[in-house]
């Protein structure tokens, strides 16, 4: 029986068995413009302090990145990228080598070294669009998540249309997918996020979370990252990211009930509690 068969998520030495209970990923944004704390991590002292702090909530795996994907952010450069998030990465290690590391990034050469300095999963936005990236995975049989985003940051949130918007992120998905695997990523090590707020109006993102469980059928882990998006402010009338609290914690249950293997979250302690009560219920925990 494949890792696979038993609903199982490989990240180089980790095995995730799905199905048992919603994995927390914990979010580290090792930047001065991140939207949803104003870059309070920013710091590598901070960022290291703040990962381990999420690894004692309860966070499965903390989730650094170092260039802002909030909607209108630009580029950075890679270099800049690389010194934000290695010595984060490396400084985790030294201090907490229990904890599974994932690097948020787009770019091949951030993942490398990311993967050299002891990350063990790639979480791409743009689904590796960048050439080198599937090697790079493969070559560390790391983890990776794909996500769906139409375009690029600084312009997703400017007009994003769809004929059907379940379907089309589907079928990119799908694509992906694909591609991956023939660059010689195994299978078990994929998962697949839908991109909730990555160039979707609220409709959209509704639509998208509502049709969750047709995710499961791609063959891979589902990762959502719903946790204190602009539509929960939108549809709770709170400005503040910082407050969207309730919201979060909401969207992360009806996701983890709805087929989500993975819920990628800033307030861990609030969800992973709020979570073994919605798998509880679910009938998938104790």
């Amino acid at each position: 029986m494949t890792c696979m068969d038993e609903r199982a998520w490989r990240c180089r030495g980790r095995t995730f068995v799905l199905g048992s209970r919603t994995l927390v990923m914990g979010v580290v944004n090792v930047t001065p413009d991140s939207f949803s704390d104003g870059g309070r991590s920013a710091e590598r002292e901070t960022a290291v302090a703040h990962a381990a702090t999420l690894a004692d909530e309860g966070a499965d795996i903390v989730d650094i990145g170092g260039e802002s994907t909030r909607p209108g952010a630009a580029p950075v450069p890679v270099d800049e990228e690389l010194s934000r998030v290695i010595p984060v990465i490396e400084g985790v290690r030294s201090a907490r080598s229990d904890v599974l590391i994932s690097i948020d990034t787009r770019r091949a050469v951030v993942a490398a070294a990311a993967l050299h300095a002891g990350a063990a999963i790639v979480n791409d936005v743009t689904a590796g669009r960048d050439e080198g990236m599937f090697r790079a995975v493969a070559d560390a049989q790391a983890g990776m998540i794909l996500m769906h985003m139409l375009g690029e940051p600084a312009t997703m949130q400017d007009d994003p249309r769809y004929d059907d918007v379940v379907a089309e992120v589907h079928e990119h998905l799908r694509e992906r997918l694909e591609a991956a695997i023939f660059a010689g990523v195994a299978q078990a090590c994929l998962a697949v996020d839908p991109g909730i707020g990555f160039g979707k109006d609220g409709e959209h993102n509704l639509a998208l979370l509502r049709a969750l469980p047709s995710l499961a059928n791609l063959g891979a882990a589902v990762v959502v990252g719903a946790s204190r998006k602009r539509f929960l402010g939108a549809l709770t009338g709170v400005d503040d990211p910082a407050d969207r609290l309730e919201a979060s914690i909401a969207a992360a249950a009806w996701c983890a009930a709805n087929g989500a293997d993975v819920v990628r979250v800033h307030d861990v302690r609030a969800t992973v509690r709020a979570l073994a009560v919605t798998d509880a219920i679910a009938g998938g925990g104790s």
